[in-house]
């Protein structure tokens, strides 16, 4: 190693290296991966899983017309953006948000079904006003 510095903020280590056998200089970073923890409800804390959300969404698109490369796309595009952001915590609510967003946009049934678990329905009042509040949405976007 020739040289070491921080980079990117203090996020990153750039050490400058050399071929003991060619001489020939190279970089390389190195950054710390500290897992994404995820804020729970009661204020326990756990590790982000990706497969966990994938689960929940494969369960909210059951019979759907919403591929599994679909489901694994969202949950990526949304670990991407805590990843892009340097956020090492998150609040369930503001992933749980997030994933609803994405899917109101995908599949409105599916939309429902991931809601109504995430939001804790308490009876099929919330779940109707849910569904036609969804209804209304795909309505004016249609026209």
């Amino acid at each position: 190693m020739v040289d070491s510095r921080s980079a990117h903020n203090g996020r990153a280590i750039r050490r400058r290296r050399e071929c003991l056998g060619c001489t020939h200089r190279f970089t390389t970073y190195e950054t710390i991966e500290a897992p994404l923890q995820i804020i729970k409800r009661d204020g326990s804390r756990e590790d982000f899983s990706k497969e966990k959300l994938i689960a929940g969404l494969r369960r909210a698109c059951h019979k759907r017309p919403v591929s599994i490369k679909t489901i694994e796309d969202m949950v990526a595009s949304i670990l991407n953006h805590f990843e892009q952001q340097h956020i090492r915590e998150v609040d369930s609510k503001e992933v749980g948000g997030m994933v609803m967003e994405r899917l109101r946009n995908i599949d409105g049934v599916a939309y429902v079904r991931f809601a109504s678990v995430y939001r804790e329905f308490k009876d099929v009042s919330e779940f109707m006003d849910e569904a036609r509040r969804v209804k209304t949405a795909e309505a004016e976007s249609a026209r």
